[in-house]
């Protein structure tokens, strides 16, 4: 009898146990945003968010609120797209941006862990240094140069594809002026294997940057490509000039610091640079143009613009000062305008401890935002809502 009521009391408090952390667990869950996970085990809810991010992101959004977490590729993504929200998640110090993309530098890069910690802030430093703001100008003069060249190796005849055209231009002119000259482009048949290694590279860095790299056959061998193409050619990219004014190409400084904490010259750094350089400037180029040219009063406009600063098209080339760019506003406000309709502006971090978000969440779950910006933190989404 007495074993049998053991056995009883044994089963009651098991019993009330598992209720109390279900409880507890409701509770906690409570204070934490709505989470799509989806239906399959790991992958979660990647296949649709893969298909078309950004539709699935205003989705989401519309469906539980400004913060919501999506679990995908066996990963926990929150996003916050609320203006409280976001302020609190760029200046809180429980989430951190190094430890959010060293994992992603390392599957697109090859970059190992101890590496990048070692290197990240040097490496930020100096490129903050070399091309802030206030030393931008000196970029002007080079890249004024390279178009000009690229321009003319063209021709003044002939078509292209508009999206073709923008990268047969800053392809060559960014490697110029930031690795060295004549970098890759020495023959066609090397501008054509950059060409399409850098192609694939840079359409398939989202999903190099989150999936195992055997599942992604063409996307692996076009970064050994580009990684193989930067290994032979770092002695060039260290021995470079300018003819102009002897000055080293900024990718020459990242070798130096490499080399000094390192002591190797690794050309892993070569193809995340080229990727950063690359990445946004082609599209932005590319839909700038295109909204202008579907817009003929704005086009005629700019072009009206152009010749009041440089004057009459002709045969000489136009030389570009800081103080011309400075007067030609309509140029700026429709780069400003094609950054905001068409950039993604993903800003992501790791969280590291628990952070509270949006004091106002049911109001902020009532309320319909028109933010367009969608701002992500990689980690366990362990955002409380204390208002809820």
């Amino acid at each position: 009898m007495m074993d049998n009521m053991e056995l009883i009391s044994l089963i009651v408090i098991t019993v009330l146990g598992c209720v109390a952390l279900f409880l507890f667990l409701q509770r906690k869950n409570l204070c934490r945003p709505p989470c799509i996970e989806g239906w399959i085990p790991w992958i979660g809810a990647g296949f649709e968010f893969g298909k078309a991010p950004l539709e699935f992101i205003e989705k989401a959004r519309i469906k539980c609120g400004p913060i919501f977490t999506v679990f995908a590729m066996g990963k926990r993504m929150t996003f916050v797209t609320e203006e409280e929200g976001i302020d609190v998640f760029l200046n809180s110090k429980h989430v951190n941006f190094e430890l959010a993309v060293q994992n992603p530098v390392y599957r697109t890069a090859s970059i190992p862990k101890n590496i990048f910690f070692t290197l990240h802030e040097k490496l930020y430093l100096m490129m903050k240094g070399k091309m802030g703001t206030f030393n931008l100008y000196q970029f002007i003069g080079p890249l004024t140069e390279e178009l000009h060249e690229q321009l003319e190796n063209l021709g003044t005849h002939g078509t292209m594809d508009l999206n073709n055209l923008v990268r047969h231009l800053l392809y060559p002119v960014t490697v110029n002026t930031l690795f060295s000259k004549g970098l890759f482009f020495t023959n066609k048949r090397k501008i054509k294997e950059f060409y399409q290694h850098f192609e694939i590279y840079d359409e398939g860095f989202e999903y190099g940057s989150q999936i195992p790299e055997w599942l992604l056959r063409n996307w692996s061998k076009s970064k050994r490509g580009l990684l193989a193409l930067f290994a032979k050619n770092i002695p060039d990219i260290k021995a470079y000039k300018s003819a102009k004014d002897n000055s080293v190409a900024i990718m020459q400084a990242v070798l130096d610091i490499l080399e000094m904490e390192t002591n190797e010259q690794s050309p892993n750094y070569g193809l995340l640079t080229l990727w950063a350089s690359l990445s946004n400037a082609v599209p932005i180029a590319f839909w700038t143009l295109a909204f202008v040219l579907s817009h003929p009063d704005i086009h005629k406009a700019i072009k009206k613009d152009i010749s009041s600063v440089f004057g009459t098209a002709g045969k000489d080339k136009i030389k570009v000062s800081e103080d011309e760019l400075k007067r030609l506003l309509l140029i700026k406000w429709c780069i400003l305008e094609a950054i905001r309709l068409r950039a993604p502006g993903v800003i992501t971090r790791k969280v590291v401890k628990p952070v509270k978000i949006l004091e106002r969440w049911k109001k902020a779950n009532l309320e319909k935002h028109a933010f367009l910006d969608c701002f992500m933190a990689f980690g366990s989404g362990k955002f409380q809502c204390p208002g809820r």
